[in-house]
């Protein structure tokens, strides 16, 4: 038991240094936790003896035997072009400046017994960077935006009889928030410049059900809540004559991270062959506006308008294809669509993505001791429009086209 105490220590120490680190794509929600899940669309809640369904579906954990540690580092790197209109005319186009990111994971199973599990893992659920020219048109609405954010959580599970497995869980989210962009009222790009730098921590729970049929067919149900989020954050005012200095202060803001349902079903053609449907529904019109406001009062004209988002609900759907070329080699295939849940009048340029469709491949090794995986996803973005016009922009409306995103993740098991 002391052994077990100590590995938890360690293992939430390292998820503590790691937390201010995640970062995430383009787009907000994040569903790469691992290799195998990437390269499955992220349709991975069934897998067999895999620390990572503590992210997909902790009522699985159960599958694993023993105990295992597994980490996973995923490469994202987003691409994208824009038109923005003043009026029916072109102002301007442009591209979104390629910044790479990186989202690790980190996952504990321990088997207590014949019924009990424990396990502790943390990834990144929600994030997203999007960078523009300083003096570009979309400054005036943001240059540069960046949210990092991780979960840290810890997983009960354990198995009601032969068919029923359930899962009670507790979330740490971290959320860190930068934010640039030009402001002053009648903003032309190089007018005035405001810095927005702050993060949080907030509590959130989960609870999953996993069902047998029989050998080959089970279906599984994970609840995640909702997370509220009340941000003191910092701004820095700058003018437009090399960066000068003008004034600082305190920023603040409420955020809601949606409440998700994830809906899961795998059959096993035979030992060899198995096929994974998922779907994910996400309460986004809880992303009703965007409020920032700063004390003391006298922040920059336009640095911060009060705009409504008004999201609609989210849907995801994916397959997962796995097959077993032998006791040690496997290799995988997946499919996801991202319904696109941005209304025209509640777009912007800090999230400026449409629908999503990933296609993905991946390869795993396997032996008693370990796993190896390796995968590859290409994530095509569909267009968007969106309204402008708000109180410091200087476009009208914005298209944002030729959208994509390169995904390659590694993860590493060890079985104790």
């Amino acid at each position: 038991m002391m052994g077990m105490k100590k590995k938890i220590l360690s293992f939430a120490a390292a998820a503590a240094l790691m937390a201010p680190q995640m970062v995430g794509a383009e787009g907000f929600a994040i569903y790469e936790w691992s290799a195998e899940g990437l390269a499955m669309g992220g349709a991975r809640m069934f897998a067999e003896n895999d620390a990572a369904n503590l992210a997909y579906n902790p009522a699985s954990i159960t599958k694993v035997k023993g105990e295992a540690a597994k980490i996973s580092a995923t490469y994202l790197s987003p691409h994208g072009k824009y038109d923005a209109y003043r009026g029916n005319a072109i102002a301007e186009s442009g591209h979104n400046r390629v910044h790479p990111a990186w989202a690790p994971g980190m996952y504990y199973v321990r088997q207590i017994n014949d019924k009990e599990w424990f396990g502790m893992g943390t990834w990144s659920r929600f994030g997203m960077v999007s960078q523009f020219e300083r003096n570009s048109v979309p400054g005036s609405n943001s240059f540069s935006a960046k949210l990092n954010g991780v979960s840290l959580g810890a997983n009960y599970a354990r198995k009601l009889d032969n068919k029923w497995t359930a899962s009670l869980g507790a979330e740490v989210n971290y959320v860190g928030l930068q934010l640039d962009k030009n402001a002053g009222a009648g903003v032309l790009p190089g007018n005035n410049a405001i810095h927005i730098e702050g993060e949080t921590y907030a509590l959130g729970w989960n609870a999953a059900a996993n069902y047998e049929f029989d050998e080959k067919n089970e279906i599984a149900l994970v609840y995640r809540s909702k997370i509220n989020h009340s941000m003191e954050a910092d701004y820095d005012a700058y003018g437009a004559a090399a960066f000068s200095y003008q004034q600082m202060g305190d920023a603040y803001a409420c955020v809601s991270l949606p409440e998700s349902l994830t809906l899961g079903y795998n059959h096993k053609f035979n030992d060899k062959t198995r096929v994974e449907l998922n779907y994910i529904w996400t309460r986004w019109e809880r992303y009703d506006a965007l409020d920032i406001t700063f004390t003391p009062a006298g922040a920059p004209a336009g640095a911060m308008v009060p705009q409504p988002k008004n999201w609609t609900n989210g849907k995801r759907f994916a397959i997962g294809l796995e097959h077993k070329f032998s006791d040690k080699y496997s290799g995988m295939l997946g499919y996801a669509f991202d319904h696109s849940n941005i209304p025209y009048d509640g777009g912007d340029f800090l999230i400026p993505t449409g629908t999503r469709t990933t296609y993905s491949i991946g390869a795993q090794y396997h032996d008693k001791k370990q796993t190896l995986a390796v995968a590859l996803g290409w994530m095509n973005v569909g267009s968007l429009d969106f309204a402008g016009g708000h109180p410091g922009e200087t476009y009208t409306s914005a298209h944002t086209r030729d959208s994509y995103t390169k995904i390659a993740s590694i993860s590493y098991q060890r079985n104790f």
